[in-house]
């Protein structure tokens, strides 16, 4: 039988490539839609010192995009060079590359779109008798008119790459786009100007501002009622911005805005450090929105990564990480309860007393239980079967009546004081709990707002034990990368403190020996591998903690009351004062809700008074 080889390709030959095919290859990492034009050129008005920019677009920039600024301005000699590739002002060695502080430092927005488009640039500095304009397609040097500063003039994009153009949008959505651009640049740049020009008709404006003011321009006064204030700081890192509230959640991720160094950026390894802090406060797939500027030394993060420049790269992600999640979760700790009446949630013990002590009737037998210090696991565990303990009253527990019995009647005589939540009035149904306090109606669902009482309770009572580990009879074994091994060995004691005995078989099989106790049901394969994909990746401390919530969130929402359980004023009002006291109370840990307030104007519009 006659088995015919392929042929063997001819070699082919080595050339240099044009500079004019160089710079469009080049142009279509750097734009990609007129979006990106702005970018850039914005970019390079903020590096010019500009105080004001406008940006004047026709049919959503496609046709035609205008950037004015009022900056310093090129030199007339210099004007050309600026068009060619890798020419810059930013950089002049490998440590200004380094330790980058300018928006811009490539030296190939400008020549890559030149490549695609028709441009010119009219420019004037301080000491010029006039401006100067080039076009970039001829070369020609003219004189022009206009102020000190610069103007890029990029008319007809993508017309020598028609495939490219296929690919945009209507004009109404790059129009969006583009806005969202500026808007970018503005709320990382208050002291900055910006307008935006459509077709002839002004879009949007924003004039030099605080930078609260600034964010309440763009983002509107509903973002600053909706989201917290922080500021932290950690040796050379400072991040500050404003942390959206849980209950604002949105179904998509469109007010998430993130800047290192006055850079808009787009990072997998913060996003997951943000999503960590909320992913017990957040309910189902919604998205939290956010502000956060994150200033650190130039020399910490590698800003080179990406032609776009909207990636980077830290040199301590792990440190990054755990400051940005610990940075959210002190901003998201104080409840709305306290913060409306000027207490700080954050510095209230997790245990409050009421003034008239009270004690949660369950229809199970209660064992003698005494809580030492510090707990065990198991005994954290324990408490959980007598939940009420949690509420440490002051003196001897009434005898739980039996499940048939009413629970008794008990008249209620409340200081003088203003308490955020109220006190109790009613139960409805034996879920919700009706209390008055000063604007009009609280309605409190008891099962979540205990879970998440019981939940922070038992995260501060955990500490540093680990959770309470089950040995299998049979170990589960599955097939793992090289990572996975590695990851596994290397965290193993941290996996035992979450209960998990995990160790190499092989170089390509890990063995689980021991789980949770109280994940009996978890998909065991899935749990590690999940676990050990965020430890090879982010800090492995924060995956700790929230593993560990994790498992303590499942022990706290079957220890918490439950619903149709007859409670007395006495424990309505115990549960009201324990969540004023209790950091995210106003959502359990599955992100619900627990209370609502329902002020005197609504509930008199409920019933049409005053009309």
């Amino acid at each position: 039988m006659d088995v015919s080889l392929p042929e063997v390709a001819p070699p082919r030959t080595i050339r240099e490539l044009p500079d004019e095919l160089i710079s469009q290859i080049a142009a279509g990492e750097v734009v990609e839609r007129p979006a990106s034009v702005v970018r850039e050129l914005v970019d390079n008005a903020l590096d010019a010192g500009a105080r004001h920019i406008q940006v004047k677009l026709m049919a959503g920039g496609v046709r035609a995009i205008v950037v004015e600024d009022d900056g310093c301005g090129i030199p007339v000699a210099q004007l050309p060079l600026a068009l060619k590739r890798h020419a810059t002002s930013k950089i002049a060695s490998l440590s200004d590359l380094e330790s980058v502080a300018t928006m811009g430092f490539r030296g190939e927005a400008l020549a890559a779109i030149a490549s695609v488009s028709e441009m010119a640039i009219a420019s004037r500095t301080a000491s010029d008798a006039h401006a100067n304009r080039l076009d970039a397609r001829s070369g020609e040097l003219q004189p022009a008119a206009r102020a000190r500063g610069t103007s890029v003039e990029v008319r007809e994009l993508f017309f020598a790459t028609p495939a490219r153009r296929k690919f945009l949008k209507t004009d109404a959505t790059e129009l969006a786009h583009c806005v969202e651009a500026v808007r970018r640049h503005a709320l990382a740049r208050p002291d900055v100007g910006f307008a935006i020009w459509h077709e002839g008709k002004l879009v949007d404006q924003w004039r030099p501002a605080t930078p609260e003011q600034r964010i309440a321009d763009v983002l509107g006064e509903d973002f600053i009622a909706d989201s917290r204030a922080f500021s932290h700081s950690a040796g050379p890192l400072a991040l500050t911005g404003r942390a959206g509230l849980p209950e604002a959640a949105r179904s998509r991720a469109d007010q998430q805005y993130v800047w290192v160094n006055g850079r808009y950026v787009r990072d997998k390894l913060i996003a997951h450090a943000i999503r960590s802090a909320y992913e017990d406060v957040l309910h189902g797939q919604r998205q939290p929105s956010y502000v956060l500027f994150i200033e650190i030394a130039p020399e910490l993060v590698d800003v080179n990564v990406h032609p776009t420049k909207i990636e980077v790269r830290f040199r301590d992600g792990r440190a990054i990480h755990q400051s940005v999640r610990r940075a959210f979760i002190d901003a998201l700790a104080a409840s709305r309860s306290a913060e409306a009446e000027g207490v700080d949630s954050a510095m209230a013990p997790l245990s409050f007393a009421p003034t008239t002590p009270a004690t949660l009737y369950v229809a199970e037998p209660r064992p003698a239980y005494v809580a030492p210090v510090p707990p065990t696991a198991e005994q954290v565990r324990l408490s959980l079967v007598q939940h009420e303990t949690l509420w440490e009253p002051t003196r001897a527990a009434t005898p739980a009546p039996a499940a048939s019995s009413a629970p008794p009647s008990v008249t209620l005589k409340l200081p003088d004081e203003d308490w955020p939540l109220g006190r109790a009035i009613a139960q409805i149904q034996g879920v919700y709990i009706l209390a008055e306090n000063r604007q009009g109606l609280v309605i409190v669902d008891m099962h979540a707002a205990h879970e998440r009482v019981v939940y922070e309770r038992l995260k501060a009572r955990l500490g540093a034990t680990q959770i309470e580990s089950q040995p299998l009879l049979i170990p589960v074994s599955f097939a793992a990368t090289a990572e996975e091994v590695a990851a596994a060995e290397q965290h193993a004691e941290t996996l035992a403190r979450l209960g998990l005995d995990v160790a190499p078989l092989s170089s390509r099989t890990l063995a689980v020996r021991s789980r949770p106790a109280l994940l009996a049901a978890s998909d065991l394969v899935a749990l590690t591998r999940e676990l050990l994909a965020e430890m090879a990746q982010f800090d492995a401390s924060s995956v700790l903690e929230r593993a560990q919530h994790e498992i303590l969130a499942t022990m706290a929402c079957h220890g918490a009351v439950r619903a149709n359980r007859q409670l007395t004023l006495e424990e309505m009002n115990a549960l009201l004062r324990d969540m004023e006291a209790t950091e995210r109370a106003d959502q359990c840990n599955h992100g619900r809700p627990t209370w609502r307030q329902l002020d005197m104007r609504e509930l008199d519009a409920l019933f049409l008074r005053g009309r």
